[in-house]
């Protein structure tokens, strides 16, 4: 994991992405979602007096969306760091143009990098699974790509594919898409350190202690579950060219002071989507 040496005073943080940026499914009492961006922007304010936090991210966007959407809007803040997830969701269509992915990724970079300190990217985590393995190649294609503009451009790389605590089932809602709150917390440490802040938890790459698996009825019955309540609304909106994300504001749209959870989300309609990305 690449990291700064010292961690320079930063006053303000923009995220840039999807939904595991908007923070689905970290769910609060008050039915809003936090996720790993809010969780760092609370440490971070918590540093640093008069702290301001962006949030562009909205589930469902693909990579074209937020260089349309998103990119603009986050470069012309100006912020000290700014986050950028983004192409996965490009991974998991049935037809995927990498090419143009990653044509669309490098815009972004060379969009952002320059109008921040510090831009961070990531190498997104993956549920261990059929989906992980199917798609497998072409995450790694982005991911490399990843690696590549960082290079190129200075920006930070938070790897999390490679940490084997994030393949664990267990950190993964059951959408099997999304990371529970313990996984949110952990990317955010995994962030934290990327940006040389010293650790608060040293051992948050290290996977949870082993479980009785559940049994085969047991699995059978959160199958049925699963394919019910996302996989088929999922394939649903794949079919008509929906997004869950259709029409939905950032939650954070603007980059304000930092004050805490109240507010910051809006909490979802009973009817909301829940799917990729």
């Amino acid at each position: 994991m690449q990291t700064n040496p010292t961690p320079p005073p930063y006053s303000s943080l923009v995220a840039v992405g999807d939904s595991f940026t908007e923070g689905m499914s970290d769910l609060l009492p008050d039915g809003s979602y936090r996720g790993w961006a809010d969780v760092l922007a609370a440490r971070m304010a918590a540093r640093t007096p008069g702290f301001r936090y962006a949030n562009l991210a909205v589930r469902g966007k693909l990579i074209g969306q937020i260089v349309d959407e998103q990119v603009p809007t986050a470069a012309a803040m100006n912020a000290d760091v700014v986050t950028l997830v983004g192409g996965l969701n490009d991974t998991l269509r049935p037809k995927c143009d990498m090419v143009r992915v990653r044509d669309l990724l490098t815009e972004a970079v060379e969009r952002l990098a320059p109008s921040c300190r510090q831009l961070v990217l990531m190498r997104s985590p993956g549920r261990r699974g059929p989906v992980l393995e199917r798609f497998r190649p072409r995450m790694e294609e982005l991911f490399a790509c990843v690696d590549e503009l960082a290079a190129r451009h200075g920006a930070l790389v938070v790897d999390l594919y490679g940490a084997p605590a994030l393949a664990d089932p267990r950190l993964w809602d059951v959408d099997r898409l999304h990371l529970t709150a313990e996984g949110h917390r952990r990317v955010a440490e995994a962030v934290w350190q990327t940006l040389g802040h010293e650790p608060e938890d040293t051992e948050w790459h290290v996977p949870m202690a082993a479980t009785l698996p559940p049994g085969w009825v047991e699995r059978r019955v959160a199958d049925a579950r699963f394919a019910r309540q996302h996989l088929l609304p999922w394939i649903g909106r794949r079919l008509t060219g929906r997004s869950s994300g259709d029409g939905r504001p950032p939650k954070r749209p603007d980059l304000v002071p930092y004050e805490g959870y109240e507010g910051q989300a809006q909490p979802p309609r009973p009817d909301d989507p829940v799917g990729v990305g």
